[in-house]
């Protein structure tokens, strides 16, 4: 279940996901549940399970196969652009891709801030006598 810590519940299931993949509990070449199935393992719409299973696909660690599934990527091939060497001098698109991911990243991060921001006000103006 998604918990209300301000994070937006679609990177805390690609975090649990991912942590699912790094511990060998989803091995390579294994699809994940069903959206149906994460919507309810994690208490949450479609919308936000394919989100999750965006940001693990833009990572690199799943890869979507038309009609069949989502299925987890060998990690030797989903290294991520981040941890990789250096690009070669030229390769324009792979540093241009490094750097939409670590903006990516930066963006998120400051969205789970405003979240806990936003939340935390809500919280105050909820209690009574306020």
């Amino acid at each position: 279940m998604v918990k209300r810590t301000g994070r937006p519940g679609y990177l805390q299931i690609a975090d649990d996901l991912r942590q699912q993949i790094s511990d060998g509990r989803l091995s390579p070449g294994q699809s994940l549940p069903s959206t149906a199935r994460l919507r309810e393992r994690y208490d949450v719409s479609a919308g936000v399970v394919k989100a999750a299973i965006s940001v693990l696909r833009t990572e690199g660690l799943v890869i979507g196969q038309q009609g069949k599934g989502v299925f987890v990527r060998d990690q030797v091939d989903a290294e991520p652009p981040s941890t990789a060497a250096a690009p070669a001098e030229g390769d324009v698109t792979t540093k241009q891709l490094t750097e939409v991911l670590a903006a990516v990243r930066d963006l998120g991060e400051r969205v789970a801030r405003i979240e806990r921001t936003v939340f935390s006000e809500r919280s105050q103006a909820d209690r009574p006598g306020k």
